[in-house]
């Protein structure tokens, strides 16, 4: 696909503050934690137009009794969240997604999969995450959809989520690119690799380094794409640079590795848009996750030290 500037893209902001996927509260708060770090007030000081569409409403809190997955909560929001991703892009805008838990990618994913879909386009996805979320109720052993959302977009888990939107899959695996995993239950490798998806480990990027990596895997999203998806989940990088996260996993990317993901992406022109999940401003040190986040944003829009 033809190269594009990101940075010139005009930006929908749209936060969702939900955590109902998880089993730990308080990554719900981070949209909050973004914009309390400067993420629009960055943005605009670096050029890009960007509008903030407030956050996604959740539903009216109800009773829930213990196992239950909040499966209606979670499929309302991601649909509401899809037709703003939808309606941004439409407009010619970029959709920038802040979370809040990664079921919202559900969502993210079927509205831009479903402009492209109405275009006679496609679409590629960049999943840069510690952990696979390729589990499906009979693999997972928390039952937690927040580690199911990949699965669902390639058409695999939940049907009311799988069928967001009226089809499935949304993305083609063969255009699917998995990076920093270093993180998978047992059964979930073989959802993997029955989808053939390409996967870049952090044994990959050690033996590799991330410049090689990215290369290779941002190629694999963008090849015969008209768009790639970037879905970034804070858990990728190195506890010890990213403290406040939902699900934390030792080792990492480090803090320059996680940039140069973010610069590869602007540099590669590809990105249309942008989702960044999993802060949980309760587990934070001095709002240090959500600073880095909005940092990591504005490389792959494409803020430069030079």
């Amino acid at each position: 696909m033809a190269k594009r500037s990101a940075r010139r893209k005009a930006i929908d902001l749209v936060g969702v503050p939900i955590d109902y996927g998880a089993n730990l509260r308080g990554v719900g708060m981070g949209p909050t934690a973004f914009r309390l770090a400067g993420l629009a007030e960055n943005l605009r000081a670096e050029g890009i137009a960007v509008r903030d569409q407030g956050d996604v409403p959740l539903p009216p809190p109800r009773k829930r009794p213990p196992g239950d997955d909040c499966l209606p909560e979670i499929r309302a929001v991601c649909a509401d969240l899809a037709r703003r991703v939808e309606r941004a892009l439409v407009a010619g805008r970029m959709p920038l997604v802040v979370g809040g838990d990664h079921s919202i990618a559900i969502g993210t994913v079927a509205g831009a999969s479903r402009h492209f879909r109405a275009r006679g386009g496609r679409m590629g996805l960049l999943w840069v995450d510690a952990h696979g979320d390729m589990n499906n109720p009979r693999t997972s052993p928390s039952g937690n959809i927040h580690g199911m959302p990949l699965a669902v977009t390639l058409g695999d888990g939940i049907p009311v989520l799988v069928r967001l939107g009226g089809f499935a899959p949304k993305v083609d695996p063969s255009r699917t690119a998995l990076v920093g995993i270093r993180n998978l239950d047992e059964e979930e490798r073989g959802n993997i690799a029955r989808f053939g998806i390409n996967v870049y480990t952090m044994k990959d990027i050690d033996r590799r380094g991330i410049a090689s990596v990215m290369d290779e895997a941002v190629h694999v999203a963008s090849n015969g794409a008209d768009g790639v998806h970037v879905s970034f989940d804070m858990d990728v990088v190195d506890p010890q640079t990213a403290p406040g996260v939902g699900t934390a996993v030792p080792g990492g990317l480090s803090y320059r590795e996680a940039h140069l993901v973010m610069e590869l992406v602007h540099d590669a022109g590809v990105m249309t848009s942008l989702e960044v999940v999993e802060t949980n401003p309760f587990l934070d040190v001095r709002s240090q996750t959500a600073k880095l986040g909005v940092e990591l944003i504005l490389s792959a829009l494409g803020k430069s030290i030079y």
